[in-house]
């Protein structure tokens, strides 16, 4: 698949946002949410923003978008539709969550803003991620690893927003970076997982398949069915070579996982006042290795489509 950059904008900022919200309402809930008026307005600032910039920039990707509006309708058949309206639902509890944590109003509910905020975060991220799973067409994409990666990658740059803001204005807690760490193994290993799998997938479907002629035997292209390159063939038939995947691969893991990690490290290891130089690479270093997750995820999957543009297997 042809990796839209707004798609792409829009999966990794608006994941990174709701992941943010999660840590502020978590914070809440266990009590260790600072007590620092710029800190919670830089947190719910930064993490609105991102969401707001990443759903915005996605309606870039549509042919009209001014008609993006009419999906929000489609919300009992459609996880697009599902995602739009749990996101704008969120902004609720959010917005009062943040009032209520930098303001001071309506704070005697502030714990109930907190978990609905929570909730509304994890299940639109799990929207999101549904939008793809759920696709037949695409078998990279339709895998039940997907919803759960997504909500892991969201919490990991969401964690890594936390303790750097912190490590920037009041020092980051224990708590704050050992959960970050918790949320990077389990992000790379369920990314791992997700790579093992995608590799070790049999490409079952052939032309011959798409056409209903297998059981006559090989069915092969005589002639390509254009003569220049159409919407489907740049969208659905975009390909990249294995070497340039194994390469962006190692680049993406180290970038989000090993970087952010080793800087987590740091901070529990050295002093206080590098914090600032280790939270801000951490969160740097995540934003490119994100970026570069993403960018794979529509570049390494392959629609079925392609069985009718010379793809000799899907």
């Amino acid at each position: 698949m042809h990796p839209a950059y707004s798609v792409i904008f829009f999966t990794s900022a608006s994941g990174a946002g709701y992941g943010l919200l999660i840590w502020l309402g978590s914070a809440e809930l266990f009590g260790a949410l600072p007590d620092h008026w710029w800190f919670r307005f830089l947190g719910f600032g930064i993490a609105l923003a991102l969401i707001t910039a990443g759903l915005l920039s996605s309606t870039a990707h549509l042919g009209r978008p001014e008609r993006a509006w009419r999906a929000f309708s489609q919300w009992r058949s459609s996880w697009l539709s599902r995602e739009g309206v749990a996101a704008v639902v969120t902004y609720v509890p959010a917005g009062l969550f943040a009032l209520a944590a930098i303001f001071g109003l309506f704070e005697g509910a502030i714990g109930f803003w907190a978990i609905l905020t929570i909730a509304g975060a994890l299940v639109t991220v799990w929207c999101t991620a549904m939008i793809y799973a759920s696709l037949t067409t695409i078998r990279a994409w339709n895998d039940q690893l997907v919803p759960p990666l997504y909500i892991a990658l969201s919490l990991t740059t969401g964690g890594l927003l936390y303790c750097g803001l912190a490590s920037l204005m009041i020092g980051v807690g224990q708590a704050a970076i050992w959960g970050t760490l918790v949320a990077l193994v389990v992000g790379w290993l369920l990314k791992t997982l997700y790579w093992s799998r995608l590799d070790g997938r049999k490409l079952t479907l052939t032309p011959g398949d798409a056409l209903g002629l297998a059981k006559h035997g090989r069915v092969r292209t005589l002639e390509a069915p254009h003569s220049q390159a159409n919407f489907v063939m740049r969208e659905m038939g975009y390909t990249i070579g294995r070497r340039h995947a194994e390469r962006i691969r190692i680049y993406a893991v180290t970038a989000l996982f090993v970087v952010p990690a080793l800087c987590c490290l740091a901070l529990l290891a050295l002093p206080s006042g590098l914090a600032p130089l280790f939270g801000v690479l951490g969160v740097l270093s995540a934003g490119a290795g994100i970026l570069a997750e993403r960018w794979l995820f529509f570049a390494e999957a392959q629609h079925i489509v392609s069985l009718y543009y010379g793809a000799e297997a899907a």
